[in-house]
């Protein structure tokens, strides 16, 4: 299904902690089915403030059973979008909510019997949670481990729905990892760093059948956990969601063509079956902002190669992806590209946002 932006009522703000707040969503009942999703996708919000079109993604951090449509936003300094939403929201206001998106995800079978590794940090709690909380409800025979990483218990998004599930569920091993308060425990205290992930994998997680390793954070502690499960020959398990965009850049992604290449392309963008033709170069802007400039109403987010808002797929000649943090190898292998990171390396290029 195409993502499309609708006008929701916000249907109650939560102070989940002294920096955070999560607010859900009243769905029409003609929109319900637009709204399903699999636990660990997001919704990209959209907000005119002070004159500017600002558009953020957020997790959904509900679990399929609560019928609900809930996000958490973490206020971060000198966020837009985060201090709006955590000074500036009302209940009853009404907010533009693209269709829920994403790959970072976990699809739940009462037949199951899986052993879930998870790992966050901060507000990357928020998927994890409606993860978690899904696998617990619906595979009594699967095992969940989460490791969770905070500055203080205070600070511990959705601390006491964790505690909670820790204290109904037998099968779920939780930890909490504080960076800024005195556990009493060197395993516990600090960042989640490789040698925390080989501790618990050494104490409670060795010699199970790992279905998935899913972590949600910063870049360094993904890049930590990826090198940590590889080592172990688990690679192709691990699955992760950033948070924030990366600073630092990534191995460039091509389609296959000479990164080193320079065109002046003409490049076309289809879009709800219309389209938008015009010339980029490859040094120039990227496809997304260049399909912006002329009038393309092209979907997009956090424009840092972070979600898969502005996906869409490469149906003639090549681009090259300056940065990927969110698309899977299958999905460039069929030729999808984030068009915020996408820059021209053929004479011809012809991208689709109406491919799904």
């Amino acid at each position: 299904m195409k993502p499309t932006f609708h006008t929701l009522n916000i249907k109650d703000i939560k102070k989940e902690t002294a920096d955070s707040v999560s607010i859900a969503f009243d769905i029409p009942e003609n929109l319900k089915g637009d709204y399903s999703f699999i636990p660990g996708q997001y919704l990209t919000l959209k907000a005119d403030i002070k004159g500017e079109d600002v558009r953020r993604s957020y997790s959904i951090s509900s679990a399929l059973s609560e019928g609900e449509l809930r996000v958490a936003i973490k206020q971060v300094e000198n966020g837009k979008f985060s201090t709006y939403a955590c000074h500036e929201l009302q209940a009853g206001q009404s907010m533009d909510v693209m269709t829920p998106q994403g790959g970072f995800k976990v699809e739940t079978n009462a037949a199951n019997a899986n052993n879930y590794v998870f790992y966050a940090a901060g507000s990357g709690i928020t998927p994890v949670l409606s993860m978690v909380r899904t696998i617990l409800e619906t595979e009594s025979n699967s095992n969940v481990f989460l490791y969770y990483g905070n500055k203080t218990a205070e600070l511990t998004i959705f601390k006491s729905e964790l505690d909670a599930l820790a204290s109904k569920y037998s099968n779920f091993t939780l930890r909490y990892i504080l960076s800024k308060e005195e556990s009493g425990d060197a395993n516990t205290n600090g960042r989640i760093d490789a040698a925390k992930c080989a501790h618990f994998y050494s104490a409670e997680i060795e010699g199970n059948e790992i279905k998935g390793v899913y972590a949600c954070g910063p870049e360094s502690m993904i890049d930590t956990i990826k090198d940590f499960y590889t080592s172990k020959g688990l690679k192709d398990k691990v699955h992760f969601e950033l948070f924030t965009t990366p600073v630092a850049a990534a191995d460039e992604t091509s389609t296959e063509a000479d990164d080193s290449v320079e065109v002046n392309a003409e490049v076309t963008v289809i879009i709800d079956d219309e389209e938008y033709s015009f010339p980029l170069a490859t040094s120039g802007k990227d496809v997304l902002s260049a399909a912006q400039d002329v009038d393309a109403d092209v979907p997009f987010s956090c424009k840092g190669g972070v979600c898969c808002t502005c996906r869409a797929k490469v149906m003639e000649g090549k681009v090259k992806m300056s940065l990927n943090f969110a698309l899977e190898e299958d999905e460039v292998a069929d030729g999808f590209v984030l068009t915020c990171q996408s820059h021209p390396i053929t004479e011809k290029v012809v991208i689709s946002f109406d491919e799904y």
